[in-house]
């Protein structure tokens, strides 16, 4: 990994196995984001789709600080011509939905510590999975700076928490916790910040072990399910259940029960 990064930051890959790590790295500005690394970014998110040989990614941050949020002397010209950082046509970090970008089909897992900021806490909350250190620091403190949280955290912590603990934080830009962040679902587990990275790869490969048609099919409902209520999702379970049954890895799923042996998954 470079340990001297450019300036105005940058997005680095490791591919591991079917794993795509990515690492967000401008440590020396607590890895505040410039556009440069929101259009990386979006390029990393995109390759993770784009790529079959690739079944998870794992985002996580060089430093002590996962990111202290937008580097808004060159975030703020975008804001104020109503632009986005992100360049249409790539998969969008934040799986908004916007038009104009696409949204993420495969997993993702991030591993947050130290400071997690406005931006950080967005993107952890886009994700499916978040493991935090137990030293990190929590704020959505777009109010304090005379702008509005529009990565989606006035949506997904009012969906996570309920509506008054989304405001509690959203309003106050008060600092919270690991411990708050496990109580209101922001993040799924808390370790210690020695063992942060080992065990976001873990649960990564534990989900990339598994037939990616199918994981894919998951995660697509479960998230049908919470934007568009679980009636329409449920329309899904036969058309989709029929469709992955008939693939290579739904036999190769009753070959392994029968052989007593792990299942080998070539998402065919």
């Amino acid at each position: 990994m470079n340990t001297t990064p450019h300036p105005e930051g940058q997005i680095d890959c490791t591919v591991h196995g079917a794993v795509l790590q990515i690492c967000i790295n401008r440590p020396a500005k607590r890895n505040g984001f410039t556009p440069k690394m929101f259009r990386e970014l979006g390029e990393a998110y995109t390759r993770l789709d784009d790529d079959p040989a690739l079944r998870v990614g794992v985002l996580c941050a060089a430093g002590a600080h996962f990111t202290a949020g937008l580097d808004l002397p060159t975030i703020a010209p975008l804001m104020q011509r109503g632009e986005k950082a992100v360049p249409l046509g790539l998969v969008d970090p934040l799986n908004l939905g916007m038009d104009g970008y696409r949204r993420r089909t495969k997993p993702m897992v991030v591993a947050v510590q130290g400071i997690t900021y406005t931006l950080g806490i967005e993107l952890m909350l886009a994700a499916d999975i978040v493991v935090a250190a137990d030293d990190c620091r929590f704020s959505q403190l777009e109010v304090q700076r005379g702008i509005m949280a529009t990565g989606g955290a006035t949506l997904r912590m009012a969906e996570r928490a309920g509506m008054g603990n989304a405001l509690l934080h959203l309003l106050t830009a008060d600092v919270f916790d690991s411990a708050e962040a496990l109580r209101l679902n922001f993040v799924q587990k808390v370790v210690p910040a020695g063992n942060l990275l080992p065990e976001a790869m873990r649960i990564a490969e534990l989900i990339a072990a598994q037939a990616p048609l199918a994981v894919v099919a998951t995660r697509q409902n479960v998230l049908k399910a919470v934007e568009h209520g679980p009636l329409v999702a449920m329309h899904d379970f036969l058309p989709v259940q029929q469709r992955l049954s008939r693939s290579e890895d739904a036999a190769e799923g009753v070959r392994s029960f029968v052989e007593k042996r792990a299942a080998r998954f070539t998402g065919q």
